[in-house]
């Protein structure tokens, strides 16, 4: 069904972003703007971007129908037709509906954390234009236009993690985070290309290469689908691409929240399911996919244990749980990851913008040991900090509980146990770590005596808002053997998705199993730092807590290598093989040319004599060529 408000979605956020650029270098070079002004601008137009997604979605649940729009065809050549389309079909929408419910909910979080910065109206344009490049990616109709977005989302997470540019810390953040992610683009991009030799057809469409899948040489389509998923292990952090995600965390916390929850990180997981038809047909690559997620999860997850800033420890929580979201797509489980991506969106928003309100609190402090130490009473943050804790250990009946658990489930139904083994261990730690973390911020002992701090209500509401999501969102996909209606996985049906229909008693022990193990991670998280001497923090050096040196070798490996690679050619090959051999033939052209110089001496009866010698050969050589 054609309509006209698919495009209204991505222009809302779009014209916010322009219209605060405008305002913002009217407000620097001529006169100032109150921040009020970008405020309203900012937090409207994502909430129009939410409110035509929900009246869509209304309007597709009660009539069944799918929505396109056409704008205008972007490139003709000969048969092959580019056409810039969006498709609201139910994928879309899902995404759309929470990537702007929780996007509006996190910018109006933002009004609170950035008020006074010099920036705030810059921050808002940056921001809106983030939520319209996401949008633009999840309403592609085509891989080409869904690129434009891919690297719309890039482009703005590098803007806002070097924000504070004056600060080199944060401009190396923001470079790395845009490097590593034009490594996996550059996969990406290989991949569609190969994708469109594999199909041959005169359109990109997914709908086309969905028709023409089957036609298509096995090797290419591999080959095509590793490479799309090299996109995805930058854009979604994942192992080897996953390095610049603890260093994101340079930026304002509202981006943090914006990166983590509702858009560039879920990108990748969002790919994989919008190319269901090429990997459903692909095991091996599906496969391969399930492994990187779950060796990412483990890893980020024993890492997490040992860091002490606050943000980068959600952050690797973030990679972790992207490792489960790729188990579930990886083995064809699309819904199951998809609904992960959907409760990960609201417990994950809430814990950091829980944990920017106490860095504002305590002026900036990042240090869970130094929170502690100088710790506020922040009630609202306290509650919803622990909800979001809870939720992301997997306790029931929180979210992540849920979702969480049908991706363990699938993978033991699909007879990867090392999976599933890897899960549950991966489990165990994330409710360890996580319980660190509110046992050390919020629980320990401290000398200080802790005095109430003043919470903005634009950054509580969210807050409180969000932790009803964290709560009861799980329900939204209540498994069968409840009683549920699984609703995400019928809405989701588009997908071919499989299912979990292992016996009921199964599932039971797999649930109890899965409950167990967080149980036990809070509790040695309990025993080991309910009552910590936080003035004795933990040491920061090992090969945990140097996060296994990973970085290290990677400088060392390629950024060091590129570094002599390039001396090299610059000092030898540029300057003495190539420039040298230039100015070597350059000065003996000089040479020549001086000799040369001399018989020019302004005698006329000398240049007639050169001038007859020369004459004279000529008529000897076409005398002799001629045979006269």
């Amino acid at each position: 069904m054609n309509t006209p408000l698919l495009v209204w979605i991505i222009l809302a956020p779009l014209i916010g972003a322009i219209v605060n650029a405008g305002f913002y270098f009217y407000h620097i070079k001529k006169e100032s703007i109150s921040d009020k002004v970008f405020s309203i601008i900012g937090t409207i137009t994502p909430l129009i971007a939410f409110l035509i997604t929900l009246c869509l979605f209304l309007q597709m649940r009660e009539e069944g129908v799918v929505f396109t729009q056409t704008l205008f065809t972007w490139l003709s050549i000969g048969n092959l037709n580019i056409e810039m389309k969006l498709l609201g079909d139910n994928l879309a929408i899902f995404m759309s509906m929470f990537v702007t419910f929780v996007g509006w909910l996190i910018h109006i979080y933002a009004i609170g954390y950035m008020k006074g910065d010099n920036g705030f109206g810059k921050f808002f344009a940056y921001f809106n234009l983030f939520l319209a490049s996401m949008l633009i990616l999840v309403l592609a109709d085509n891989p080409i236009i869904l690129f434009i977005g891919w690297e719309g989302v890039g482009v703005c997470s590098y803007l806002l993690i070097a924000f504070y540019y004056s600060d080199k810390e944060n401009v190396i953040a923001g470079n790395k985070a845009f490097i590593a992610n034009r490594v996996g683009d550059f996969g990406f991009l290989l991949g569609v290309v190969t994708l469109f030799f594999a199909i041959g057809a005169d359109s990109l469409s997914f709908s086309t290469i969905e028709a023409n899948i089957n036609n298509a040489s096995t090797e290419l389509l591999m080959l095509a689908g590793f490479l799309l998923f090299v996109g995805a292990m930058g854009k979604s952090a994942q192992i080897p691409l996953y390095v610049w995600l603890p260093d994101a965390m340079a930026g304002p916390t509202p981006i943090s929240a914006l990166i983590h929850a509702a858009t560039m990180v879920t990108a990748g997981v969002y790919m994989v399911a919008r190319f269901h038809f090429l990997y459903s047909g692909i095991e091996d690559i599906g496969t391969f996919i399930a492994y990187i997620g779950a060796f990412s999860a483990l890893l980020a997850a024993i890492i997490a244990t040992r860091q002490q800033d606050i943000k980068k420890i959600l952050a690797y929580s973030t990679m972790s749980q992207l490792g489960y979201m790729f188990i579930g797509v990886g083995l064809g489980f699309y819904s199951s990851g998809l609904f992960h991506v959907f409760t990960h969106a609201f417990f994950k928003a809430m814990l950091f913008m829980g944990a920017g309100g106490i860095i504002i609190a305590l002026h900036h402090e990042q240090n869970i040991f130094k929170i502690a130490q100088h710790r506020a009473q922040l009630p609202i943050i306290h509650f919803t900090f622990l909800v979001g804790v809870i939720a992301i250990a997997g306790i029931p009946p929180f979210s992540g509980f849920f979702s969480k658990d049908a991706i363990l489930a699938a993978a033991f139904q699909d007879g990867e146990y090392l999976i599933w083994g890897i899960g549950m261990f991966t489990a165990f730690l994330t409710a360890f770590y996580m319980f660190r973390l509110y046992f050390i911020v919020f629980i320990a002992p401290s000398k200080h005596v802790a005095q109430y701090v003043y919470t903005s209500k634009t950054i509580t509401i969210p807050l409180l808002i969000l932790s009803i999501g964290a709560i009861g969102a799980g329900f939204l996909n209540f498994p069968a053997i409840f009683g549920g209606s699984a609703f995400v996985d019928t809405w989701l049906s588009q997908l071919n998705s499989q299912k979990i229909h292992l016996a009921h008693s199964t599932e039971y022990i797999l649930m109890a199993a899965s409950i167990l193990v967080a149980v036990a991670g809070i509790v040695v998280a309990y025993k080991k730092y309910a009552k910590f001497d936080i003035y004795n923090p933990e040491n920061e050096e090992g090969i945990i807590a140097n996060k296994f040196y990973v970085d290290e070798f990677y400088d060392k490996v390629f950024v060091q290598t590129s570094k002599k690679v390039s001396t090299f050619i610059d000092k030898v090959v540029d300057d003495k093989i190539i420039d040298g051999f230039i100015m070597t033939v350059c000065n003996e052209f000089v040479s020549f040319g001086k000799k040369v110089a001399t018989i020019q001496n302004a005698n006329v009866r000398f240049y007639a004599a050169f001038m007859l010698v020369g004459m004279s050969c000529i008529f000897v050589y076409l005398y002799i060529s001629l045979g006269l």
